[in-house]
């Protein structure tokens, strides 16, 4: 288990040099909008177009020889296996991702321009789970999971020491999209044991995709919860690690429909200028649905990745 936010601090040493410390954005007409001043953190800016490379980064660097040695494998729709494959190939070692069937084509491009091998499986989380054991069983691998691993969480957490050096004073609210939880249990690990960051934490959740909220409020971690929603990387059901952290840090959970992503996704491209994928879009969408909840408040959302086909957009 992570022991303390030293664990965290220590994951963004060794990242550091590998990563980029993303920016904070503003936009006036979006706070105008919201009736909130928003600080919006562009990890949709961060290698391979996503939060995920910070995890990746320390399992691969975390790991002894002889765990290198073997290769590495995870399952994963997209950006972790993209993040774990560009991190793999740093240290010359291979990686297979076990990958969905219905998986976006740009981020099965991803992961094999990163030089990972792809084994596809049915699109259900059993699915992977089984085709991964069965490599493992075969070929010895070194299994690297997309967010129920501290190492992996510990690296996610690298969002929030940027966070603490970034803000002039610590947020009244952050909203960070949960899918496996491993991005929320890093920063409100920190958040919660360090302060510096924000006073509450929120998880953004898809409607159709709530597993982790059901979980939060009825105290029970609820694994037979089939995620459907357009935010593919919300798709994951909740970890195991995650839930015990996201119990003990996180204060509440807010979600939203697919056409309040959707809008909240249009906002963000036309007045940010950024591109973002669905699930990051989701914090804002909680923001522009709720606005009596924000307002006047300094609110922070995680931009949590931008990799997306844009021959295929949900509109």
């Amino acid at each position: 288990m992570i022991s303390g936010v030293s664990e965290i601090y220590d994951a963004h040493a060794r990242i550091n040099s590998y990563i980029h410390n993303t920016p904070l954005i503003h936009s006036k007409e979006i706070n105008k909008l919201c009736g909130c001043d928003i600080v919006f953190k562009a990890d949709n800016l961060q290698k391979i177009g996503a939060f995920k490379a910070r995890g990746a980064c320390n399992a691969i660097l975390s790991l002894d020889k002889t765990a290198l040695d073997r290769g590495v494998i995870t399952h994963s729709s997209g950006n972790h296996g993209a993040a774990l494959s560009w991190a793999a190939q740093m240290k010359k070692i291979s990686c297979i991702v076990v990958m969905p069937e219905n998986a976006s084509k740009v981020k099965i491009e991803a992961v094999k321009s990163y030089g990972g091998k792809i084994v596809f499986c049915e699109p259900m989380i059993s699915a992977r789970e089984m085709k991964v054991q069965e490599l493992i069983d075969e070929y010895k691998y070194t299994f690297i999971h997309p967010f129920d691993d501290y190492s992996v969480i510990a690296g996610q957490g690298s969002i929030a020491c940027e966070l603490e050096s970034q803000l002039q004073e610590p947020l009244d609210k952050l909203l960070i999209p949960v899918g496996g939880g491993g991005l929320i249990s890093g920063i409100s690990f920190f958040a919660k044991k360090n302060g510096g960051v924000a006073s509450t934490i929120i998880g953004a959740e898809p409607e159709t995709a709530r597993d982790a909220t059901d979980s939060f409020y009825s105290k029970t971690h609820v694994t037979d919860y089939k995620p459907m929603t357009i935010a593919d990387g919300l798709r994951a059901t909740l970890g195991v690690k995650n839930f015990e952290i996201i119990l003990q840090n996180v204060d509440e959970f807010i979600t939203a429909t697919e056409s309040e992503i959707i809008q909240a996704m249009k906002i963000i491209w036309s007045r940010l200028k950024v591109i973002v994928e669905p699930s990051a879009a989701v914090p804002l969408a909680v923001i522009l649905n709720k606005p009596e909840y924000f307002k006047n408040e300094r609110v922070g959302v995680i931009l949590s990745g931008g990799n997306l086909d844009l021959e295929d957009l949900p509109w």
